[in-house]
């Protein structure tokens, strides 16, 4: 056997630390690869039962092969002669197989293919165990919110780059599409992120990360405010344009527990936290309903809803459609700058919103003689929304309770609500 001595245990021990690499794979992949090179020296590549052992008390390698005992030896790779044999076991027999130790003085003796051999089989096992490694971690982090330190920046093109996050024992990537628009994002910073999907496309797996993924703000709900953590209150819909606004629809069983307000927090203190980790993104607050006049007019927050009319009059595309009526102050309001409060209540509620002012409105809808498959509701108005939180308007809009009932027929349009 060969004396290696401490370093291919000290070896060993680094990799675990950097890598996460049991110390005991690793040995395994070096007799391994002392085996493979051992093969290129076989003139007929034979080593079925070779093996290559690590003795860590004494820091010895050695190479132990199996041979036959025979009268006359005509493969010294495969026999053994009957008088050395018995030198090792005196009682030995012809027709017997013994484990002989093969090791070479030096290693060198291998030459250089052997040895070139054996690192290509080393190389090809640790990136296979890394790549398990990043599987497993992966697998425990998925769909969930986490926080790393920015490693460096890969710089794809003049308007694409990658931001490498460290995620502890492996490295998670945020490509263009997953970063917060207009966001700077420098070397040592600490972000948080959601864990999104398992890339294997290269050598080496990649974890991709992403701060523009809807389920972040979900999320990060969940570990500032308890009801959410706890089921109490649940987050029934998610509407997200990463960077700039998001609507959040909130509903509790619980009738003594306030949705909305657990999750405003005491002077704000909840949603701020979730707003500071979102770099300012506006976000609304909505209490959910399950009459979709409530719902549609509480999406539509800060804006105040004069009328709802529901139409189920897209049965080819699987829609439903909702016209929404707001005083002619309001209607730059609920529409939002380029569109955005209304495409997001859209996307919050799953209703195609279309939104008119009551001077816009006037006499558009048909009265009793509107054909069959259309339904009509209609809302009162609700209250000055109160403000939502990163935004010029602060927590949700604080809507009236809508008539429960549906009539057919919109009657009088500018009637006050």
């Amino acid at each position: 056997m060969i004396k290696i001595g401490d370093k291919l245990l000290e070896a060993a021990e680094e990799l675990e630390r950097e890598r996460n690499i049991p110390q005991g794979e690793f040995i395994s992949y070096v007799c391994d690869a002392i085996v493979a090179a051992y093969k290129k020296k076989v003139p007929d590549h034979d080593v079925e039962g070779v093996r290559a052992i690590f003795d860590q008390e004494t820091g010895e390698i050695g190479i132990f092969a199996p041979k036959e005992v025979v009268d006359k030896v005509n493969n010294a790779y495969h026999e053994i002669s009957l008088t050395d044999a018995r030198d090792l076991i005196p009682d030995v027999s012809v027709g017997e197989v013994l484990e002989i130790e093969v090791t070479p003085a030096d290693f060198s003796e291998f030459g250089r293919i052997a040895a070139q051999t054996a690192k290509q089989l080393m190389t090809q096992r640790l990136r296979e165990a890394e790549k398990e490694l990043i599987k497993k971690e992966f697998e425990a982090r998925k769909g969930t919110c986490t926080t790393g330190q920015i490693e460096r920046i890969e710089v794809i093109s003049n308007t694409r780059n990658n931001v490498i996050v460290n995620l502890g024992r492996v490295e998670g990537c945020m490509p263009s599409r997953e970063q917060l628009p207009g966001e700077t994002y420098r070397v040592g910073n600490r972000i948080r992120v959601y864990v999104l999907e398992l890339r294997d496309t290269g050598r080496v797996p990649q974890i991709i990360v992403s701060q523009a993924h809807l389920e972040l703000v979900r999320e990060l709900f969940e570990l500032y405010v308890p009801e959410i953590e706890d089921g109490t209150v649940e987050i029934k819909s998610i509407a997200r344009e990463a960077g700039y606004r998001t609507k959040i629809a909130v509903h509790s069983e619980d009738p003594n527990v306030d949705p909305v307000g657990a999750c405003i927090g005491t002077r704000g203190v909840r949603i701020q936290n979730v707003v500071a980790e979102l770099r300012n993104e506006k976000i609304d607050v909505i209490r959910f309903s399950a009459d979709p006049v409530d719902y549609i007019s509480n999406a539509l927050s800060p804006a105040r809803i004069t009328t709802v009319a529901l139409y189920d009059d897209m049965p080819e595309s699987g829609g439903k459609r909702a016209e929404v009526i707001v005083p002619d102050d309001q209607l730059s309001l609920a529409i939002g700058r380029g569109g955005q409060n209304v495409r997001l209540a859209a996307k919050l509620t799953g209703w195609k919103i279309d939104i008119k002012s009551e001077s816009q409105a006037e006499g558009s809808f048909r009265s009793a003689d509107q054909p069959s498959g259309r339904s009509v509701s209609t809302a009162r108005s609700n209250e000055q929304a109160k403000p939502s939180a990163g935004s010029d308007t602060a927590e949700e809009s604080s809507t009236e309770e809508s008539s429960d009932e549906s009539v057919n027929v919109l009657e009088d349009l500018n009637a006050p609500a």
